[in-house]
């Protein structure tokens, strides 16, 4: 058997233990480099193609790759993990089509994309998938491939900062890369307002119908803005009604779905809930990993893999994340520096100075949700139990009045029991550095500030 075909049959076993999209993130660009029969073992080498992915496989799944490859070639197997692309993809690459854009059609499809009113960098390459954007990364992909056939509309919803607006104007991306003479156009529901509002003071309203309801491809982002405004509920009602009836596919994003948009005509919640409601949950941990490396790799920053869970950990979305790589990308263009894990711990106390804290939230509501995660009374939260189960939500209490509510070490130790200010400092360097490396420690970090 040769060295493509058993990681193909490993790969299917490993497919059946793990998430479609852990599949998808971590596996589906990995090849089997080498095989080398030592006797009664054989040593295999696993090519990945990033060290963040190569960390992430050997440390979590090491297990399931050596369970699947030693059932596929009958022996025990000893792994090692490498950074090296895939020479078949590599081939396969070189010899398929000419890329969609090429130097010398750049100027073109950049001018397409302006007139769609479409950033260039929000593609369906760059966009990270994990398990709480799957399904609406599938509805993307499959409405892509035919318009107007799959879901008419495509309603996806979602917090800020989820990915809606970035998968949405993938679908657009591609469908021009593909035939730049398809019209496409995106705007926000406020665009769309205004438009109708501008048209009706200069007499106008034809001109608005032509630009709108002769789309293939209409997206509007944040629709729930044009709710409560009757004139311009009837105008999408009929732009609405124009686009599908040709044929024609409506995306729209939301920040909630159509069954909680108040003041929304029933007639339009009707049609959007005809079509497939799909929601973006907040990034896991792995997923703000994965964004992180992509968004660096876009401003050209290196990051090693601890420094991108560094940055994954303290940033709560993609917008918070690409906010700091701006911020470390000025700081390193300015000071002349390399990025070092104390230049990234710097951000994050600047964030603080500059006020991203969470002034509004008291220690009394972050003690009173601490204790309800960890479902633990305030009595013993706040007591000298040192046993595990209680010192450990104490040492987050703490680390959260500190670092999110900004509440100097005297002050916290005061909260806390009347413990000194030494205890509280340990209490935060012990959960900065466990936030680093425990998953489970990230996560509990970031429900709790949600609850806030």
């Amino acid at each position: 058997m040769d060295n493509t075909q058993a990681w193909k049959d490993s790969l299917e076993i490993i497919k059946v233990s793990v998430s479609p999209a852990i599949f998808s993130t971590w596996f589906s660009q990995t090849h089997l480099a080498s095989v080398t029969d030592a006797g009664e073992r054989v040593v295999a080498e696993v090519g990945c193609p990033t060290s963040f992915a190569k960390n992430t496989i050997e440390t979590r799944y090491f297990g399931l790759v050596q369970d699947s490859l030693s059932k596929v070639l009958g022996k025990n197997c000893d792994l090692t993990f490498i950074v090296k692309g895939n020479p078949a993809k590599l081939v396969s690459n070189q010899d398929s089509a000419a890329p969609l854009f090429s130097p010398e059609k750049d100027g073109d499809m950049l001018e397409v994309l302006q007139r769609a009113r479409l950033r260039p960098s929000f593609t369906f390459e760059n966009f990270a998938v994990s398990s709480s954007n799957q399904m609406a990364h599938a509805a993307a992909e499959a409405v892509s491939q035919s318009l107007g056939d799959a879901y008419n509309p495509l309603f996806i919803w979602g917090g800020v900062g989820v990915g809606k607006t970035h998968l949405m104007v993938s679908v657009g991306n591609y469908i021009l890369r593909n035939n730049s003479s398809k019209k496409v156009f995106f705007c926000t529901g406020e665009d769309f307002t205004n438009d109708i509002v501008e048209g009706i003071r200069n007499k106008t309203t034809q001109a608005f119908r032509n630009k709108y309801r002769k789309l293939d491809l209409l997206l509007i982002d944040d629709i729930q803005f044009i709710a409560g405004k009757d004139t311009v509920q009837e105008e999408f009602f009929h732009t609405f009604n124009a686009v599908t009836s040709v044929g024609g596919q409506i995306i729209l994003t939301s920040d909630r779905p159509p069954s909680e948009i108040s003041k929304l005509e029933e007639r339009l919640r009707s049609r959007f809930e005809a079509g497939l409601i799909v929601d973006v949950a907040p990034p896991d941990f792995e997923l703000r990993c994965a964004i992180t490396q992509i968004k660096a790799k876009e401003k050209g920053i290196d990051l090693t893999s601890e420094q991108a869970q560094m940055i994954a950990a303290n940033s709560e979305s993609a917008r918070k994340i690409e906010g700091l790589l701006t911020k470390l990308l000025t700081e390193i263009h300015v000071k002349k520096v390399p990025i070092t894990n104390d230049l990234i711990e710097s951000s994050f106390a600047k964030n603080l100075e500059n006020g991203t804290r969470i002034t509004k939230s008291t220690p009394d509501e972050v003690t009173e949700v601490v204790s309800k995660y960890y479902q633990v009374g305030k009595r013993l939260l706040l007591g000298e139990s040192r046993a595990r189960p209680i010192a450990r939500p104490r040492q987050v209490l703490m680390y959260l009045l500190r670092t999110h509510l900004g509440i100097p070490l005297e002050e916290v130790g005061r909260v806390v029991g009347g413990r000194d200010h030494t205890t509280v400092m340990h209490a935060v360097e012990k959960i900065t550095d466990l936030a680093m490396r425990d998953v489970q420690i990230r996560e509990d970090i970031l429900r709790i500030k949600q609850s806030i």
